[in-house]
């Protein structure tokens, strides 16, 4: 060995062939004998030997304990499967397969893994016992525990803690189901407390303390007494709530006729249409808070005791008030009525007590009803009527205009006349055909109802027919005066002849204009006059209600005050000059 060592010596390294070279090269050096060289070669060789020997001892030892090693790291990989359940488990290797260390190297991981695993394993036993325990205290109503539960590691099989999670499951399952039927008792609580006007916490708290709203849902108790004690409570609120409303629903009642009785106005009904609004309600469509208060009960009670006392000292009022509204419908519609007479009945009805203030007032509602469709059934005719009215003013006014000598004068507000003017005339035109149109409904509406159809107290056909006649009278005037005129012109024309013509004085050149024939007459220059209802011109007539006839006052001529401006400019525009108005 030292021979082959000393042959394949490596560069730089100390080998046992290289340091026995050197020993030779040392003992040449020193002259040694051959018996000494093989003496200290003999001496080298035992000594290499015994280490030889040592070597194997231990390594026999080492062999022993790797052995027993292996033989309980198998014996612990069988212990933990049977625990784990496991009957199989890849990767364990063969007793045959490998050298001893490859063996335990190969099982090493896989304990280690099967450790982990149990541990794990055990982990997962304690929190589903755990949570068992805790849900099985809840539902018997004793949450506070003391003990951890204890696990059989002899069993820790996947099917044993499959056992565990099926029945965790189920308590889960009832625990929500209770939890839910808590929640449901506990917010039917809070409502019915709500309209009661009752306080929740207090109500809550006296079932169980872990009620309240500032606990946490999953602390809520829900145990058989919990549940029982939460259903007790909702029916006694509940039998409370029907009372209330009942007892409500009375006192409403009875402040609504008191209310129609004495016709209360609608600001004072509002006070108490928060009452009021539950009159036909069921109990379960109540739910506005404090809507069955005990204070809001009796406000209403001591509303209703109000009222009736002051019953009896404003019937009168009630009732001249009711016949104000009647005698209003007829004064707006034109119908004369007698009021006088109808007011002395009422303080007879009243005065005697032989009839029911309910009654009393049910028939003068009656009467206003029917007196509102008499005013809606008349109500197109008194349309047309105002308009005919409307347009007999503006004939007035226009006639007024027309004898204005200084109308075309450049004064302030004379355009504005000049317009309404021509909207008077159109107007003006339109009367034939509207008293044609009025007088034609009028006739429909008597014939339909068998009565005649009076504007206060006057018969309509009557007034359009007497307008008529003064529209034709008027006109004939007008004819006559247009005659006389001619002649008188003529006549004075024929004076003149033998002296010759009068000159004429120069016109001035200026921007003002004389408004001609054309812009108020028609086209033969001669003015369209028109009659206005009344003699004096001031307005047309309209009739009272004792039957005398009046007059409708009329606006003055100019309606708007205009800022200052050049009026010619305004008339400027206008038809033809004409020398004579």
């Amino acid at each position: 060995m030292a021979v082959v060592d000393a042959q394949n010596p490596r560069v730089g390294e100390t080998t046992c062939g290289s340091l026995l070279q050197k020993l030779q090269e040392i003992w040449n050096e020193v002259g040694e004998s051959d018996e000494e060289r093989d003496k200290m070669l003999l001496q080298l060789d035992q000594e290499c030997l015994d280490v030889y020997k040592r070597k194997v001892e231990l390594a026999a030892k080492s062999r022993a304990q790797l052995l027993q090693a292996l033989s309980d790291s198998r014996l612990e990989l069988s212990s933990l499967l049977s625990a784990l359940g496991e009957k199989t488990f890849t990767g364990v290797p063969e007793e045959t397969s490998g050298t001893i260390k490859e063996q335990l190297a190969a099982i090493a991981p896989l304990l280690e893994q099967l450790w982990k695993q149990k541990e794990e394993r055990v982990k997962e036993f304690t929190d589903v016992q755990l949570q068992i325990q805790k849900i099985c205290g809840e539902i018997a109503g004793n949450s506070n525990l003391s003990e951890s539960p204890v696990v059989d590691e002899s069993d820790l099989s996947l099917k044993k803690l499959d056992e565990f999670h099926s029945q965790l499951h189920d308590l889960q399952k009832e625990k929500s189901e209770r939890l839910h039927k808590v929640l449901e008792f506990v917010s039917t609580v809070h409502d019915l407390c709500a309209v009661l006007g009752l306080d929740f916490l207090s109500a809550v708290t006296e079932v169980h303390p872990s009620l309240k709203d500032s606990t946490g849902v999953q602390s809520k108790s829900i145990s058989n007494d919990t549940l029982s004690r939460l259903a007790n409570t909702v029916l006694a609120l509940k039998e409370d709530k029907k009372q209330r409303l009942h007892k409500l629903q009375e006192s409403a009642t009875q402040l609504i006729d008191l209310w129609n009785l004495m016709d209360t106005p609608d600001e004072e009904r509002k006070l108490f249409e928060h009452v009021t609004c539950n009159i036909s309600a069921s109990v379960d469509e109540v739910t506005v808070p404090g809507s069955l208060a005990l204070d809001l009960i009796e406000q209403t009670e001591v509303e209703v005791e109000r009222l009736d006392q002051l019953k009896s000292s404003r019937m009168k009022e009630i009732a001249f008030k009711k016949q104000a509204e009647l005698e209003e419908i007829f004064a707006r519609a034109h119908i004369e009525i007698d009021t006088e007479a109808a007011r002395e009945k009422i303080m007879e009805l009243i005065d005697s007590g032989n009839v029911e203030p309910t009654e009393l007032l049910a028939d003068m509602d009656d009467q206003i009803a029917k007196a509102k469709d008499e005013a809606l059934s008349r109500k197109d005719i008194l349309d047309k009527v105002e308009k005919w009215m409307s347009a007999c003013e503006e004939e007035s006014w226009l006639e007024d205009y027309n004898r204005d000598e200084n109308r075309y004068n450049a004064s302030r507000g004379a355009h504005l006349n000049l317009k309404r003017a021509e909207k008077a005339r159109i107007l003006v035109n339109k009367i034939p055909a509207l008293v044609d149109t009025l007088v034609a409904k009028t006739r429909g509406w008597e014939e339909d109802r068998g009565i005649s159809f009076t504007y206060d107290g006057v018969p309509l056909l009557a007034m359009l027919d007497e307008y008529a006649m003064l529209r034709q009278e008027r006109e004939e005037e007008k004819r006559r005066m247009r005659d006389q005129k001619k002649y008188q012109d003529l006549q004075h024309t024929e004076q003149e002849a033998p002296f010759g013509s009068k000159p004429s004085p120069a016109r001035p050149v200026g921007t003002k204009k004389v408004v001609g024939p054309r812009a108020n007459g028609g086209a033969n220059g001669t003015p369209s006059r028109r009659l206005s209802l009344n003699a004096h011109q001031n307005g047309s007539r309209s009739v009272t209600k004792d039957g005398k006839r009046d007059l409708r006052p009329v606006a003055p001529m100019n309606y708007v005050e205009m800022a200052k401006e050049d009026a010619a400019s305004h008339i400027s525009g206008t038809d033809t000059v004409s020398a004579s108005p």
